[in-house]
Protein backbone atom coordinates (compact mmCIF):
# COMPACT_ATOMS: atom_id res chain seq x y z
CA UNK A 1 0.00 0.00 0.00
CA UNK A 2 1.44 3.72 -0.85
CA UNK A 3 0.81 6.01 1.49
CA UNK A 4 1.06 9.70 0.00
CA UNK A 5 1.11 12.13 -1.91
CA UNK A 6 1.24 13.91 1.46
CA UNK A 7 4.59 13.68 3.64
CA UNK A 8 4.98 11.81 7.36
CA UNK A 9 5.71 13.59 9.82
CA UNK A 10 9.66 13.64 10.87
CA UNK A 11 8.88 11.02 13.65
CA UNK A 12 7.19 9.17 10.93
CA UNK A 13 4.07 8.24 12.95
CA UNK A 14 2.04 9.56 9.82
CA UNK A 15 0.44 12.41 12.38
CA UNK A 16 -0.12 15.47 9.86
CA UNK A 17 2.12 17.75 9.42
CA UNK A 18 0.82 21.75 9.73
CA UNK A 19 1.84 25.08 8.51
CA UNK A 20 1.44 27.42 10.90
CA UNK A 21 -0.69 30.72 9.61
CA UNK A 22 0.67 32.97 11.71
CA UNK A 23 -2.98 34.46 11.47
CA UNK A 24 -3.86 35.02 15.66
CA UNK A 25 -6.16 32.64 16.83
CA UNK A 26 -6.38 30.69 14.03
CA UNK A 27 -3.52 28.52 14.63
CA UNK A 28 -5.19 27.89 17.67
CA UNK A 29 -8.80 26.25 16.76
CA UNK A 30 -6.84 24.39 14.45
CA UNK A 31 -4.12 22.97 16.63
CA UNK A 32 -1.11 24.14 14.69
CA UNK A 33 -2.26 25.23 10.95
CA UNK A 34 -2.91 24.28 8.14
CA UNK A 35 -2.29 21.11 6.75
CA UNK A 36 0.81 21.29 5.32
CA UNK A 37 1.39 19.82 1.61
CA UNK A 38 -1.99 20.02 1.43
CA UNK A 39 -4.80 22.02 -0.25
CA UNK A 40 -7.72 24.36 2.26
CA UNK A 41 -10.25 25.72 0.21
CA UNK A 42 -11.33 29.29 2.00
CA UNK A 43 -14.84 29.89 1.12
CA UNK A 44 -17.03 32.85 1.93
CA UNK A 45 -19.72 35.33 0.41
CA UNK A 46 -18.47 38.92 -1.25
CA UNK A 47 -16.44 40.63 1.82
CA UNK A 48 -16.23 38.00 3.99
CA UNK A 49 -12.69 38.53 3.89
CA UNK A 50 -11.10 35.23 1.79
CA UNK A 51 -8.57 37.22 -0.03
CA UNK A 52 -7.40 38.90 3.39
CA UNK A 53 -6.84 35.45 4.96
CA UNK A 54 -4.67 34.27 1.89
CA UNK A 55 -2.58 37.58 2.04
CA UNK A 56 -1.79 37.13 5.69
CA UNK A 57 -1.51 33.43 5.06
CA UNK A 58 1.57 34.02 2.19
CA UNK A 59 2.94 36.88 4.64
CA UNK A 60 3.23 34.98 7.60
CA UNK A 61 4.70 32.61 5.98
CA UNK A 62 7.15 34.63 4.39
CA UNK A 63 8.17 37.03 7.20
CA UNK A 64 7.63 34.95 10.20
CA UNK A 65 8.53 30.69 8.90
CA UNK A 66 10.76 31.77 5.75
CA UNK A 67 8.58 30.36 3.34
CA UNK A 68 8.12 31.73 0.22
CA UNK A 69 4.92 31.82 -1.43
CA UNK A 70 3.16 32.75 -4.76
CA UNK A 71 -0.20 34.82 -4.80
CA UNK A 72 -2.40 34.09 -7.99
CA UNK A 73 -5.62 36.06 -7.91
CA UNK A 74 -8.11 35.19 -11.27
CA UNK A 75 -10.30 38.41 -10.82
CA UNK A 76 -8.38 41.31 -8.84
CA UNK A 77 -5.30 43.19 -11.10
CA UNK A 78 -1.91 42.91 -9.27
CA UNK A 79 -2.00 46.81 -8.53
CA UNK A 80 -5.64 45.93 -6.73
CA UNK A 81 -4.10 43.17 -4.51
CA UNK A 82 -1.35 45.11 -3.53
CA UNK A 83 -3.79 47.91 -2.43
CA UNK A 84 -5.99 45.89 -1.13
CA UNK A 85 -3.22 43.83 1.18
CA UNK A 86 -1.93 47.27 2.32
CA UNK A 87 -5.13 47.64 4.14
CA UNK A 88 -4.11 45.07 6.59
CA UNK A 89 -0.75 46.08 7.17
CA UNK A 90 0.86 43.84 4.93
CA UNK A 91 3.09 45.41 1.62
CA UNK A 92 2.90 42.78 -1.31
CA UNK A 93 5.37 44.86 -3.07
CA UNK A 94 7.68 45.06 -1.22
CA UNK A 95 7.67 41.48 -0.69
CA UNK A 96 8.23 40.84 -4.15
CA UNK A 97 10.89 43.36 -3.92
CA UNK A 98 12.52 40.53 -1.33
CA UNK A 99 12.27 37.96 -3.12
CA UNK A 100 9.79 36.35 -1.10
CA UNK A 101 6.49 36.60 -2.78
CA UNK A 102 5.13 36.61 -5.98
CA UNK A 103 2.34 38.34 -7.09
CA UNK A 104 0.54 37.30 -10.17
CA UNK A 105 -2.91 37.92 -11.75
CA UNK A 106 -4.74 36.02 -14.42
CA UNK A 107 -7.45 38.43 -14.59
CA UNK A 108 -8.75 38.67 -18.20
CA UNK A 109 -6.07 36.35 -18.90
CA UNK A 110 -8.07 32.78 -18.77
CA UNK A 111 -8.16 32.19 -22.25
CA UNK A 112 -4.59 32.17 -22.68
CA UNK A 113 -4.23 29.79 -19.38
CA UNK A 114 -6.71 27.64 -20.55
CA UNK A 115 -7.55 26.24 -23.83
CA UNK A 116 -11.28 25.31 -24.35
CA UNK A 117 -12.58 21.97 -26.01
CA UNK A 118 -10.44 19.65 -24.08
CA UNK A 119 -10.03 22.18 -21.63
CA UNK A 120 -6.28 21.98 -21.16
CA UNK A 121 -5.02 23.54 -18.01
CA UNK A 122 -1.04 23.43 -19.54
CA UNK A 123 -0.56 27.21 -19.73
CA UNK A 124 -2.43 28.01 -16.23
CA UNK A 125 0.65 25.17 -14.75
CA UNK A 126 3.45 26.58 -16.55
CA UNK A 127 2.77 29.68 -15.32
CA UNK A 128 2.49 28.59 -11.39
CA UNK A 129 5.51 26.55 -12.25
CA UNK A 130 7.56 29.48 -13.37
CA UNK A 131 6.45 31.56 -10.06
CA UNK A 132 7.41 28.66 -7.55
CA UNK A 133 10.91 27.97 -9.53
CA UNK A 134 11.65 32.20 -8.94
CA UNK A 135 11.04 32.31 -5.15
CA UNK A 136 11.48 28.67 -4.29
CA UNK A 137 7.40 28.71 -3.14
CA UNK A 138 6.50 26.76 -0.75
CA UNK A 139 3.06 28.11 0.08
CA UNK A 140 0.25 29.29 -2.94
CA UNK A 141 -2.89 31.01 -3.01
CA UNK A 142 -5.11 30.78 -6.17
CA UNK A 143 -7.62 33.68 -5.19
CA UNK A 144 -11.00 33.18 -6.67
CA UNK A 145 -10.66 30.38 -8.63
CA UNK A 146 -14.08 29.23 -9.49
CA UNK A 147 -13.42 32.00 -12.19
CA UNK A 148 -11.21 29.51 -14.10
CA UNK A 149 -13.76 26.75 -14.33
CA UNK A 150 -16.65 29.16 -14.80
CA UNK A 151 -16.83 28.54 -18.92
CA UNK A 152 -16.93 24.08 -17.93
CA UNK A 153 -20.05 22.50 -18.75
CA UNK A 154 -20.53 20.33 -15.71
CA UNK A 155 -19.57 20.00 -12.42
CA UNK A 156 -18.44 16.32 -12.73
CA UNK A 157 -15.50 18.17 -15.18
CA UNK A 158 -14.60 20.72 -12.77
CA UNK A 159 -14.30 18.57 -9.99
CA UNK A 160 -12.06 15.97 -12.13
CA UNK A 161 -10.17 19.36 -13.31
CA UNK A 162 -10.13 20.53 -9.79
CA UNK A 163 -8.43 17.38 -8.32
CA UNK A 164 -5.99 17.47 -11.11
CA UNK A 165 -4.60 21.07 -10.11
CA UNK A 166 -4.53 20.12 -6.38
CA UNK A 167 -2.85 17.21 -7.38
CA UNK A 168 -0.14 18.74 -9.43
CA UNK A 169 0.84 21.53 -6.46
CA UNK A 170 0.74 18.69 -3.57
CA UNK A 171 3.12 16.61 -6.25
CA UNK A 172 5.37 19.75 -5.42
CA UNK A 173 5.13 19.56 -1.85
CA UNK A 174 3.08 23.02 -1.55
CA UNK A 175 0.84 24.17 1.29
CA UNK A 176 -2.04 25.70 -0.96
CA UNK A 177 -5.10 28.25 -0.44
CA UNK A 178 -8.15 28.33 -2.19
CA UNK A 179 -10.23 31.06 -2.47
CA UNK A 180 -13.97 30.16 -3.32
CA UNK A 181 -17.01 32.27 -3.33
CA UNK A 182 -20.00 30.83 -1.43
CA UNK A 183 -22.45 29.01 -3.10
CA UNK A 184 -26.73 29.26 -3.12
CA UNK A 185 -29.12 26.73 -1.05
CA UNK A 186 -26.15 25.76 1.59
CA UNK A 187 -23.67 24.78 -0.73
CA UNK A 188 -20.10 26.07 0.55
CA UNK A 189 -18.77 27.06 -2.61
CA UNK A 190 -20.46 28.07 -6.23
CA UNK A 191 -20.12 24.72 -7.52
CA UNK A 192 -20.99 22.74 -4.31
CA UNK A 193 -18.05 19.96 -5.09
CA UNK A 194 -14.73 21.57 -4.75
CA UNK A 195 -14.88 20.88 -0.40
CA UNK A 196 -14.76 16.94 -1.50
CA UNK A 197 -11.67 17.50 -2.91
CA UNK A 198 -9.59 19.44 -0.15
CA UNK A 199 -8.11 18.34 2.82
CA UNK A 200 -9.27 21.22 4.54
CA UNK A 201 -12.32 23.67 4.76
CA UNK A 202 -12.58 26.78 5.90
CA UNK A 203 -16.08 28.80 6.01
CA UNK A 204 -15.91 32.44 6.73
CA UNK A 205 -19.26 34.96 6.94
CA UNK A 206 -20.08 38.23 7.22
CA UNK A 207 -23.57 38.87 8.66
CA UNK A 208 -25.71 41.76 10.06
CA UNK A 209 -27.13 40.96 12.74
CA UNK A 210 -29.62 43.87 14.84
CA UNK A 211 -27.58 46.68 12.36
CA UNK A 212 -24.54 45.43 13.74
CA UNK A 213 -22.10 43.85 11.15
CA UNK A 214 -20.63 41.01 12.69
CA UNK A 215 -17.44 38.21 11.40
CA UNK A 216 -17.64 34.59 11.82
CA UNK A 217 -15.19 31.36 11.14
CA UNK A 218 -15.90 28.07 10.90
CA UNK A 219 -13.75 24.85 10.37
CA UNK A 220 -16.13 22.88 8.28
CA UNK A 221 -13.97 19.75 7.62
CA UNK A 222 -9.99 18.82 8.40
CA UNK A 223 -8.83 15.99 7.15
CA UNK A 224 -6.60 13.81 9.79
CA UNK A 225 -7.02 16.01 12.51
CA UNK A 226 -8.86 17.40 15.28
CA UNK A 227 -10.01 21.17 15.70
CA UNK A 228 -12.86 23.86 16.74
CA UNK A 229 -15.72 23.30 15.38
CA UNK A 230 -17.59 25.84 16.47
CA UNK A 231 -17.97 29.27 14.86
CA UNK A 232 -15.60 31.87 16.08
CA UNK A 233 -15.80 35.68 15.89
CA UNK A 234 -13.07 37.40 13.81
CA UNK A 235 -11.64 40.87 12.74
CA UNK A 236 -9.95 42.19 9.90
CA UNK A 237 -7.81 45.18 11.05
CA UNK A 238 -5.04 46.96 10.52
CA UNK A 239 -2.78 44.25 11.80
CA UNK A 240 -4.24 41.62 10.03
CA UNK A 241 -6.57 39.29 11.16
CA UNK A 242 -7.46 38.19 14.21
CA UNK A 243 -9.22 35.40 15.38
CA UNK A 244 -10.84 35.45 19.01
CA UNK A 245 -11.18 31.27 19.83
CA UNK A 246 -12.66 31.28 23.88
CA UNK A 247 -9.45 29.85 25.04
CA UNK A 248 -9.28 26.65 27.75
CA UNK A 249 -5.62 27.26 28.53
CA UNK A 250 -4.78 26.28 31.84
CA UNK A 251 -3.14 28.45 34.29
CA UNK A 252 0.37 27.00 34.77
CA UNK A 253 1.31 29.87 37.82
CA UNK A 254 -1.29 30.57 40.49
CA UNK A 255 0.05 33.86 42.56
CA UNK A 256 -0.44 33.71 46.27
CA UNK A 257 0.04 37.53 46.25
CA UNK A 258 -2.69 39.55 47.38
CA UNK A 259 -2.95 43.50 45.62
CA UNK A 260 -4.98 46.16 47.30
CA UNK A 261 -8.22 47.12 46.14
CA UNK A 262 -7.97 51.27 47.00
CA UNK A 263 -9.68 50.92 49.43
CA UNK A 264 -8.78 49.72 52.93
CA UNK A 265 -11.83 49.24 54.56
CA UNK A 266 -12.62 46.84 51.66
CA UNK A 267 -9.23 44.48 52.04
CA UNK A 268 -10.10 43.59 54.98
CA UNK A 269 -13.03 42.27 53.54
CA UNK A 270 -11.98 40.17 51.35
CA UNK A 271 -9.02 38.77 53.68
CA UNK A 272 -6.32 41.56 53.21
CA UNK A 273 -6.87 42.11 49.74
CA UNK A 274 -7.50 39.97 46.05
CA UNK A 275 -5.14 37.54 45.09
CA UNK A 276 -3.39 39.15 42.13
CA UNK A 277 -4.38 37.40 38.57
CA UNK A 278 -7.73 36.98 39.95
CA UNK A 279 -11.04 38.30 38.19
CA UNK A 280 -13.70 40.76 40.71
CA UNK A 281 -17.20 41.46 39.52
CA UNK A 282 -18.59 44.97 40.90
CA UNK A 283 -22.62 44.57 40.80
CA UNK A 284 -25.33 46.57 41.62
CA UNK A 285 -27.72 48.94 40.63
CA UNK A 286 -27.39 52.35 38.76
CA UNK A 287 -25.70 55.06 41.56
CA UNK A 288 -23.98 52.57 43.73
CA UNK A 289 -20.57 53.92 42.99
CA UNK A 290 -19.70 50.30 41.15
CA UNK A 291 -17.02 52.18 38.78
CA UNK A 292 -15.52 54.18 41.93
CA UNK A 293 -14.48 51.32 43.35
CA UNK A 294 -13.40 49.75 39.80
CA UNK A 295 -11.70 52.99 39.87
CA UNK A 296 -9.67 52.52 43.09
CA UNK A 297 -8.39 49.53 42.13
CA UNK A 298 -6.70 50.86 38.97
CA UNK A 299 -5.63 53.91 40.95
CA UNK A 300 -4.56 51.80 43.49
CA UNK A 301 -2.05 49.67 41.05
CA UNK A 302 -0.34 52.61 39.64
CA UNK A 303 0.46 53.64 42.94
CA UNK A 304 2.44 50.96 43.13
CA UNK A 305 4.02 51.21 39.98
CA UNK A 306 2.00 48.93 37.68
CA UNK A 307 0.42 49.53 34.51
CA UNK A 308 -3.13 49.76 34.78
CA UNK A 309 -6.13 49.90 31.94
CA UNK A 310 -9.65 51.63 32.43
CA UNK A 311 -11.95 50.02 29.69
CA UNK A 312 -15.57 52.27 29.82
CA UNK A 313 -18.13 51.18 27.76
CA UNK A 314 -20.36 53.68 28.50
CA UNK A 315 -19.02 56.76 29.54
CA UNK A 316 -16.15 58.66 27.40
CA UNK A 317 -12.66 58.82 28.89
CA UNK A 318 -12.69 62.50 29.96
CA UNK A 319 -15.76 61.80 32.02
CA UNK A 320 -14.29 59.04 33.96
CA UNK A 321 -11.08 60.96 34.48
CA UNK A 322 -13.36 64.44 35.36
CA UNK A 323 -16.20 62.25 37.62
CA UNK A 324 -13.26 60.52 39.72
CA UNK A 325 -12.04 63.86 41.01
CA UNK A 326 -15.01 64.22 42.98
CA UNK A 327 -14.07 61.70 44.94
CA UNK A 328 -10.19 62.74 45.17
CA UNK A 329 -8.87 60.52 42.92
CA UNK A 330 -6.93 62.03 39.93
CA UNK A 331 -6.45 59.40 37.00
CA UNK A 332 -5.24 62.17 35.01
CA UNK A 333 -1.61 61.81 36.90
CA UNK A 334 -1.28 58.16 36.30
CA UNK A 335 -2.26 58.85 32.58
CA UNK A 336 0.62 61.77 32.08
CA UNK A 337 3.07 59.32 33.70
CA UNK A 338 1.74 56.51 31.37
CA UNK A 339 0.90 54.14 33.81
CA UNK A 340 -3.15 54.74 33.37
CA UNK A 341 -4.77 54.35 29.77
CA UNK A 342 -8.57 55.43 30.11
CA UNK A 343 -10.43 54.27 27.03
CA UNK A 344 -13.92 54.35 25.61
CA UNK A 345 -15.12 51.38 23.59
CA UNK A 346 -18.65 51.39 21.88
CA UNK A 347 -18.94 47.52 21.37
CA UNK A 348 -22.56 47.64 20.97
CA UNK A 349 -21.99 50.53 17.70
CA UNK A 350 -18.62 48.49 16.07
CA UNK A 351 -19.49 44.83 17.00
CA UNK A 352 -18.50 42.21 20.03
CA UNK A 353 -15.89 41.06 17.40
CA UNK A 354 -14.26 44.49 17.06
CA UNK A 355 -14.71 44.52 21.06
CA UNK A 356 -12.42 41.41 21.39
CA UNK A 357 -9.79 42.69 18.83
CA UNK A 358 -9.38 46.35 20.10
CA UNK A 359 -8.89 44.91 23.48
CA UNK A 360 -6.59 42.11 22.78
CA UNK A 361 -4.07 45.47 20.83
CA UNK A 362 -4.60 47.81 23.39
CA UNK A 363 -3.36 44.98 25.69
CA UNK A 364 0.02 43.96 23.56
CA UNK A 365 0.24 47.99 23.10
CA UNK A 366 -0.11 48.60 26.86
CA UNK A 367 0.31 45.26 29.18
CA UNK A 368 -1.10 45.90 32.04
CA UNK A 369 -1.34 44.09 35.45
CA UNK A 370 -4.62 45.96 36.44
CA UNK A 371 -7.64 45.44 33.81
CA UNK A 372 -11.33 47.20 34.52
CA UNK A 373 -13.83 46.48 32.28
CA UNK A 374 -16.33 48.85 33.34
CA UNK A 375 -20.54 48.44 32.44
CA UNK A 376 -19.75 45.23 30.91
CA UNK A 377 -23.57 44.83 30.85
CA UNK A 378 -22.86 47.01 27.69
CA UNK A 379 -22.34 44.16 25.71
CA UNK A 380 -25.46 42.61 25.52
CA UNK A 381 -27.19 45.19 24.06
CA UNK A 382 -28.80 44.20 20.56
CA UNK A 383 -27.29 40.83 20.82
CA UNK A 384 -28.56 37.74 21.94
CA UNK A 385 -27.56 36.88 25.54
CA UNK A 386 -25.02 33.93 24.24
CA UNK A 387 -22.60 36.11 22.13
CA UNK A 388 -22.30 38.82 24.70
CA UNK A 389 -21.68 35.63 27.45
CA UNK A 390 -19.50 34.23 25.21
CA UNK A 391 -17.74 37.88 24.98
CA UNK A 392 -17.02 38.00 28.26
CA UNK A 393 -15.88 34.84 28.94
CA UNK A 394 -13.71 35.41 26.21
CA UNK A 395 -12.24 38.89 27.93
CA UNK A 396 -11.95 36.80 31.28
CA UNK A 397 -10.18 33.66 29.46
CA UNK A 398 -7.43 36.18 27.37
CA UNK A 399 -6.99 38.51 30.90
CA UNK A 400 -6.46 35.52 33.25
CA UNK A 401 -3.80 34.12 30.79
CA UNK A 402 -2.21 37.22 30.38
CA UNK A 403 -1.88 37.13 34.16
CA UNK A 404 -3.72 40.34 34.81
CA UNK A 405 -5.42 41.00 38.05
CA UNK A 406 -9.69 42.08 36.51
CA UNK A 407 -12.00 44.48 37.76
CA UNK A 408 -15.43 44.25 35.96
CA UNK A 409 -18.49 46.59 36.92
CA UNK A 410 -21.58 45.13 35.79
CA UNK A 411 -25.41 46.28 36.55
CA UNK A 412 -27.75 44.21 38.41
CA UNK A 413 -31.06 43.15 38.64
CA UNK A 414 -33.43 43.99 41.54
CA UNK A 415 -32.83 43.92 44.97
CA UNK A 416 -33.60 40.69 45.42
CA UNK A 417 -32.00 39.45 41.94
CA UNK A 418 -28.28 40.25 41.90
CA UNK A 419 -27.18 38.28 39.02
CA UNK A 420 -26.03 40.10 35.88
CA UNK A 421 -27.04 40.43 32.19
CA UNK A 422 -23.95 38.99 30.96
CA UNK A 423 -23.84 35.82 33.14
CA UNK A 424 -20.61 36.16 34.52
CA UNK A 425 -20.92 35.08 38.07
CA UNK A 426 -19.58 31.82 37.54
CA UNK A 427 -16.56 33.20 35.89
CA UNK A 428 -15.44 35.25 38.33
CA UNK A 429 -12.79 35.33 41.59
CA UNK A 430 -14.31 37.44 43.96
CA UNK A 431 -18.09 39.08 43.47
CA UNK A 432 -18.55 42.06 45.47
CA UNK A 433 -22.61 43.60 45.55
CA UNK A 434 -23.13 46.95 46.04
CA UNK A 435 -27.33 48.21 46.29
CA UNK A 436 -29.02 50.55 47.40
CA UNK A 437 -31.60 51.10 50.37
CA UNK A 438 -34.35 53.18 51.30
CA UNK A 439 -34.63 54.55 54.66
CA UNK A 440 -36.74 57.72 56.36
CA UNK A 441 -37.21 59.24 52.64
CA UNK A 442 -33.13 58.93 51.68
CA UNK A 443 -30.92 56.45 49.84
CA UNK A 444 -27.78 54.91 50.94
CA UNK A 445 -25.20 52.25 49.64
CA UNK A 446 -24.64 48.96 51.12
CA UNK A 447 -21.42 46.90 50.06
CA UNK A 448 -20.99 43.60 50.54
CA UNK A 449 -19.22 40.07 49.65
CA UNK A 450 -20.95 37.26 47.82
CA UNK A 451 -18.08 35.39 47.31
CA UNK A 452 -14.29 35.02 47.26
CA UNK A 453 -12.94 31.95 46.01
CA UNK A 454 -9.76 30.33 47.96
CA UNK A 455 -10.25 32.92 50.71
CA UNK A 456 -11.67 34.19 54.12
CA UNK A 457 -14.15 36.92 53.24
CA UNK A 458 -16.11 38.98 55.59
CA UNK A 459 -20.31 38.04 56.20
CA UNK A 460 -20.68 41.61 57.40
CA UNK A 461 -23.31 44.23 55.38
CA UNK A 462 -21.15 47.62 55.38
CA UNK A 463 -22.64 51.01 54.62
CA UNK A 464 -20.45 52.44 51.37
CA UNK A 465 -19.68 56.15 51.21
CA UNK A 466 -18.71 58.55 48.45
CA UNK A 467 -16.35 61.07 50.24
CA UNK A 468 -13.82 64.28 48.77
CA UNK A 469 -11.32 62.00 50.38
CA UNK A 470 -11.88 58.79 48.42
CA UNK A 471 -14.62 55.65 49.34
CA UNK A 472 -14.80 54.76 52.52
CA UNK A 473 -16.78 51.91 54.59
CA UNK A 474 -18.40 51.94 57.66
CA UNK A 475 -20.09 49.52 59.98
CA UNK A 476 -23.85 49.66 60.13
CA UNK A 477 -25.51 50.09 63.24
CA UNK A 478 -27.65 47.14 64.22
CA UNK A 479 -30.28 47.85 66.73
CA UNK A 480 -33.74 47.05 68.02
CA UNK A 481 -35.40 48.55 64.38
CA UNK A 482 -32.90 46.80 62.69
CA UNK A 483 -30.14 47.84 60.60
CA UNK A 484 -29.74 51.41 60.53
CA UNK A 485 -28.09 53.88 57.50
CA UNK A 486 -27.01 57.07 56.44
CA UNK A 487 -29.33 59.93 58.49
CA UNK A 488 -30.68 57.12 61.06
CA UNK A 489 -27.19 55.77 61.55
CA UNK A 490 -26.07 59.25 62.35
CA UNK A 491 -28.62 60.24 64.59
CA UNK A 492 -28.02 56.87 66.23
CA UNK A 493 -24.52 57.47 66.55
CA UNK A 494 -25.23 60.89 67.75
CA UNK A 495 -27.08 59.57 70.24
CA UNK A 496 -25.06 56.97 71.37
CA UNK A 497 -22.54 59.63 71.20
CA UNK A 498 -24.52 61.93 73.58
CA UNK A 499 -24.99 59.10 76.07
CA UNK A 500 -20.93 58.37 76.21
CA UNK A 501 -20.45 62.52 76.45
CA UNK A 502 -23.02 62.64 79.34
CA UNK A 503 -21.18 59.29 80.94
CA UNK A 504 -17.83 60.68 81.04
CA UNK A 505 -18.83 64.25 82.26
CA UNK A 506 -20.72 62.24 84.82
CA UNK A 507 -17.28 60.47 85.50
CA UNK A 508 -15.40 64.15 85.15
CA UNK A 509 -17.67 65.42 88.10
CA UNK A 510 -17.59 62.36 90.32
CA UNK A 511 -13.26 62.49 89.31
CA UNK A 512 -13.07 66.25 90.26
CA UNK A 513 -15.10 65.60 93.44
CA UNK A 514 -13.04 62.50 94.40
CA UNK A 515 -9.77 64.57 93.73
CA UNK A 516 -11.17 67.35 96.47
CA UNK A 517 -12.24 65.31 98.54
CA UNK A 518 -8.92 63.50 98.44
CA UNK A 519 -7.30 67.10 98.82
CA UNK A 520 -9.14 68.01 101.98
CA UNK A 521 -8.30 64.57 103.56
CA UNK A 522 -4.48 65.33 103.12
CA UNK A 523 -5.18 68.52 104.08
CA UNK A 524 -6.19 67.28 107.28
CA UNK A 525 -3.83 64.84 107.64
CA UNK A 526 -1.16 67.21 107.26
CA UNK A 527 -2.77 69.06 109.95
CA UNK A 528 -2.74 66.74 112.28
CA UNK A 529 0.32 65.55 111.56
CA UNK A 530 2.03 68.88 112.26
CA UNK A 531 -0.06 68.88 115.70
CA UNK A 532 1.65 65.33 116.19
CA UNK A 533 4.91 66.91 115.32
CA UNK A 534 4.54 69.75 117.94
CA UNK A 535 2.81 67.41 120.79
CA UNK A 536 6.31 65.74 120.02
CA UNK A 537 8.32 68.46 120.17
CA UNK A 538 7.05 69.71 123.18
CA UNK A 539 7.45 66.47 125.22
CA UNK A 540 10.49 66.56 123.64
CA UNK A 541 11.66 69.86 125.37
CA UNK A 542 9.63 68.68 128.81
CA UNK A 543 11.54 65.49 128.73
CA UNK A 544 14.72 67.28 127.84
CA UNK A 545 13.87 69.40 131.21
CA UNK A 546 13.66 67.07 133.79
CA UNK A 547 16.53 64.82 132.46
CA UNK A 548 18.40 68.68 133.73
CA UNK A 549 16.96 69.08 136.63
CA UNK A 550 17.59 65.36 137.69
CA UNK A 551 21.13 65.82 136.71
CA UNK A 552 21.56 68.92 138.77
CA UNK A 553 20.01 67.28 141.73
CA UNK A 554 22.20 64.07 141.52
CA UNK A 555 24.90 67.03 141.30
CA UNK A 556 23.86 68.51 144.49
CA UNK A 557 23.77 65.26 146.31
CA UNK A 558 26.76 64.29 145.79
CA UNK A 559 28.24 67.43 146.49
CA UNK A 560 26.59 67.31 149.78
CA UNK A 561 27.62 63.61 150.57
CA UNK A 562 31.35 65.03 149.65
CA UNK A 563 31.42 67.79 152.44
CA UNK A 564 29.95 65.48 154.80
CA UNK A 565 32.60 62.66 154.17
CA UNK A 566 35.36 65.70 154.28
CA UNK A 567 34.67 65.89 158.25
CA UNK A 568 32.76 68.90 157.79
CA UNK A 569 32.00 70.75 160.19
CA UNK A 570 32.58 74.55 160.38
Amino acid sequence: MTVGPWPLSESGTGVLEKAATGIEGFDDITFGGLPRARATIVTGAAGSGKSMFGVEFLAQGARAYGEPGVLLSFEETADELVANAASIGVDLRAMADEGTLVVDSAAGDLDDLVQSGAFDLEGLLLRLAAAIDAVGARRVVLDTVETLFSTLPDETTVRREFARLLRWLKERDLTVVVTAERGQQGRLTRHGIEEYVSDCVVVLDHRVEDEVATRRMRVAKYRGSPHGTNEFPFLISGRGLVVMPLHHDELTEVSEERVSLGIPELDTMVGGGVFRGSTIMISGSAGTGKTSIAACAADAACRRGEKALFLSFEEPSGQVVRNMRSIGLDLQHWIDKGLLVVQHMRPAITGLEAHLASLHMILDEHPAEVVVLDAVASLSRGVASYASASAVARDIAMLRLRGATTVLTALAGTHDDPHTDVSASSLVDAWLLVRNVENDGERNRLLMTIKNRGSFHSNQVREFLLTDDGPRLVDVFVGPDGVLTGSAREQQEARDASTEDARRRDQERRRASIERRREEVEAQIATLRRQLEDELADFADVDDSAADEAADRAAERADSAARRVGGGGP
